[in-house]
Formats: structure tokens, sequence, C-alpha cells
């Protein structure tokens, strides 16, 4: 079992930046696949950028160089840089987990709100 908290939501500005932190339990963070979602009010939840045990990293085309995934082991922390921000942007974001090979040791966590004004 693994348990995500997220962190480090807020209300900003357009053009500011945040960064969102999740803490896993568990001894299997560091073999595990990494990742961050969002859901922006009235949409379906979309991938943002993933990031395996070895820092290989894979991102939404979208949103690719404004984004910036990133991984602790040591704290089993994964990171959300989000840069420049848009009220676009405006989403419930998800942190993720799951093994590699074993589809269902899946998990998320229960979400941060960020909010970007105009």
């Amino acid at each position: 079992q693994v348990q995500l908290v997220e962190s480090g939501g807020g209300l900003v500005q357009a053009g500011a930046s945040l960064r969102l932190s999740c803490v896993a339990s568990g001894s299997t963070f560091r073999s595990n696949i990494m990742g961050w979602y969002r859901q922006r009010p009235g949409k379906q939840r979309d991938f943002i950028a993933d990031i395996r045990s070895g820092g290989k990293t894979n991102y939404a085309d979208s949103l690719e160089g404004r984004f910036i995934i990133s991984r602790d082991n040591a704290k089993n922390t994964v990171y959300l840089q989000m840069n420049n921000l848009k009220p676009e942007d405006t989403a419930v974001y998800y942190c993720h987990s799951r093994h590699p090979l074993l589809p269902n040791q899946s998990y998320w966590g229960q979400g941060t709100q960020v909010t970007v004004s105009s």
C-alpha cells in the first residue's frame, strides 16, 4: 500500500510559479513510476508528466517546457515545478504512483487545488 500526500497548491496570479510536492509512504517509492495529473473544472483528469526511478521523464506535449517533474528518492518525494502559470492551469492536481510491472499497484493522492487568477 502506498499513501500519497500532495502540498503546495494555492491561489496565484497569472505568470507566477508554484512547486507542488507529493510525499509517498511505503517502501516501493524508489521503484515506482511517479506522476502528476490534473483535473480542470468540468473536464476529465489529464496526464501532465511522469518520472521513472532512474529519472527518465515523460510529459504531455502541451506542458513540456513550462512544467518540470523531479523526484528525490531519499525523501520519497516527487515535485512538479510549474512556471508562467495561466488561468487555464486552474485545476486540482493529483499525484500518482504505479509499479512499472504490476498494474494493480496504482495509487492516487487526494489532490491539491491550484487557482490562477488573471
